[in-house]
């Protein structure tokens, strides 16, 4: 003879039919049908839930602080180029100094200073 099922508690035939091993087993379609079991479940999901969150909090900040490194690195490295550009700029060019060098020696020789063609003809005008 069937067993009597119980009338508050619909889920009973289920039970029977999934859990005859007593032991959950991984895997199979059914969901468990305790409400204790489901609110434990919802309440560890929860918690994985706020550990996925923390954890992608800490992977944006790590990724801007990156970013952060990247900017200045680049922003040092621009410095560096137009200090080299700048140090250049005010390096005299070797292939003047003899010039520079006679002109020089000139002065000294004469005692004044050498005047600029160009200026003598702005004194004309």
């Amino acid at each position: 003879m069937a067993e009597p099922q119980s009338p508050h508690d619909p889920f009973e035939t289920f039970r029977r039919l999934w859990g005859p091993l007593g032991v959950p087993v991984p895997g199979l379609a059914m969901p468990t049908l305790d409400p204790q079991e489901v609110k434990k479940h919802i309440a560890e999901l929860k918690a994985v839930e706020g550990w996925l969150a923390m954890n992608l909090n800490m992977l944006r900040m790590a990724i801007q602080a990156l970013e952060m490194q990247k900017a200045t690195l680049q922003a040092m490295r621009a410095g560096a180029e137009a200090g080299k550009d700048a140090a250049a700029a005010q390096q005299p060019n070797p292939m003047l100094w003899p010039w520079s060098a006679m002109q020089q020696a000139m002065q000294a020789a004469a005692g004044t200073e050498v005047q600029d063609p160009n200026r003598n003809q702005e004194k004309k005008s």
